[in-house]
């Protein structure tokens, strides 16, 4: 039997102790929250000292009293989400008291402002942790040094009842999309997911307006995005580079990137201009350089060709100089061609270069690694020329995006389950006729890894790091220049390209 008092009152202590609210605060938050709930009195329970006690417990408490009481229909997901967004939003100040907060800690140490802004998107339930911490992850060592691995689990699948319903329910356009800025604050419906407890900082990024979020889904430590005030699509140009700089001026703590802006090397939006970036160091970051070359035009500024399984040019100097050589580089390679590598830069106008940029701080110096893309199809090959093929779709099919392409692999969550069947199916040496067909698109990869083991200590250990090179495979194919020799002499003449035209 529910006790809602407590239940209140327990919210309430945990909204103290993660500094939601403060004690001046905690009878109209009360009073809220009774609202919100139908109560029109409340019964005095002991004050009880912060238990430690999961948010997601108490509010599942909450939640099975209301359910019990009539205060809202449906028992999915989508409605749990919905109901128990409301009650986190009495807890979280406005968004001019945010900002106001955010600014006051920025101006003494930007990364106290950043830590406290991650801490309260975390406590107010808008990055639902015990969600995330579903996600499965690993290290696994590749020739490119250890990638992160991470089967996503956080995003809970969509409930038969909510799609059934929607079918019912007219198309809504507001928000446009899960990055405008009109999420903050809003309810949320079967469609759109709540954010009632949503708030974001507004940054300028060469005298424009953006803002600052962080992630629902944190793949990553801070994962933050970076999105334009309106909603135009993503576009690449000389003032995307300039933004990433800027920015990194602001947070030198932070990288930040883009996802390139066409079809199938892109990301997953590019309806709205955005960014993706955060604290964390990733493969690429650490990755060495294969050779190193210079530019007439910018001679102080540092440039190489990265050992990484994709196309990557990095450039590190002073900050107007490797903005003008990222430009540079991008401009050349809209236009480039090498039929010797099947590389064509449009097909009857149709534009197929672009690339994915990432931008850092090195103590004085900027540095930005540009990441060569193509997104060609053809017959053979109709998901894409440079895109994982066909033989490792039955690990990664999805886009390449900026988040893959510096070494993290965001991978479906149906190979949570397929995982497990395939390491019973390895473990006891199944035939194949014993299969289960979902999982028949694995066999041939089982076939390989058994030639290469005759003896298998643990298969999970195993499956983890064959995974890894896998994932491995799927970034070789993402690159426009293969690393073969004749990749790197292909490699080799853009630079001279380059170099060539920038006398």
């Amino acid at each position: 039997m529910v006790n809602i008092y407590e239940e209140i009152e327990a919210l309430i202590q945990y909204a103290l102790h993660h500094r939601l609210i403060e004690r001046e605060d905690v009878i109209y938050t009360r009073n809220r929250i009774l609202a919100l709930l139908k109560l029109d009195e409340w019964q005095q329970v002991d004050m009880m000292p912060f238990s430690n006690r999961p948010l997601v417990s108490i509010l599942q408490r909450i939640i099975h009293w209301a359910e019990e009481h009539g205060q809202f229909v449906g028992k999915t997901v989508t409605d749990r989400d919905l109901f128990d967004t409301e009650i986190m939003n009495c807890f979280v100040a406005r968004p001019s008291t945010i900002i106001q907060t955010f600014y006051e800690k920025y101006k003494s140490n930007k990364q106290e402002a950043t830590t406290w802004f991650y801490e309260l998107s975390q406590a107010s339930n808008y990055i639902r942790v015990d969600r995330v911490r579903k996600n499965r992850r690993w290290k696994a060592r590749t020739k490119y040094g250890d990638m992160d691995i991470t089967i996503n689990l956080s995003k809970p699948e969509k409930d038969p009842r909510d799609i059934a319903r929607m079918k019912e329910t007219k198309e809504q356009h507001y928000p446009t999309c899960l990055l405008c800025i009109e999420n903050e604050g809003y309810a949320g419906t079967i469609r759109h997911p709540a954010r009632a407890n949503h708030r974001i900082i507004p940054v300028e990024l060469c005298g424009e307006r953006w803002f600052f979020q962080y992630s629902p889904y944190v793949y990553y430590n801070e994962h933050c995005i970076v999105l334009r005030d309106k909603h135009v699509p993503m576009k690449m140009e000389r003032k995307t580079f300039e933004r990433l700089l800027h920015f990194v001026d602001q947070f030198p703590h932070y990288f930040i990137g883009s996802n390139a802006d066409l079809p199938i090397v892109g990301g997953s939006i590019l309806s709205h201009d955005h960014f993706q970036g955060g604290q964390y160091t990733f493969a690429i970051e650490k990755a060495p350089s294969d050779f190193t070359f210079t530019l007439p035009a910018y001679p102080h500024v540092q440039m190489s060709i990265v050992r990484w399984p994709m196309s990557v040019i990095r450039i590190r100097g002073a900050k107007h100089d490797v903005l003008q050589a990222s430009d540079l580089i991008y401009k050349e390679w809209q236009t480039y061609s090498d039929p010797q590598v099947d590389i064509y830069a449009q097909t009857n106008g149709v534009p197929h270069n672009t690339v994915t940029p990432i931008a850092r701080r090195r103590g004085e110096l900027y540095e930005m690694d540009i990441v060569l893309r193509n997104n060609r199809t053809s017959t053979q090959h109709p998901y894409g020329i440079f895109h994982p093929h066909e033989e490792l779709h039955h690990i990664k099919k999805e886009n390449i995006g900026l988040i893959e392409v510096m070494g993290l692999a965001v991978l479906p969550s149906r190979l949570a389950d397929e995982l497990e069947g395939v390491a019973l199916y390895l473990k006891n040496k199944t035939t194949k006729e014993q299969w289960e067909p979902s999982l028949l698109k694995h066999w041939e990869w089982v076939q390989d890894i058994m030639e290469r083991h005759s003896v298998i200590d643990d298969v999970h250990e195993l499956l983890k790091e064959e995974v890894g090179k896998r994932f491995e495979q799927v970034l070789e194919h993402a690159g426009v220049f293969k690393r073969t020799e004749e990749g790197k002499e292909a490699f080799h003449r853009f630079i001279r390209h380059i170099q060539e035209r920038n006398h």
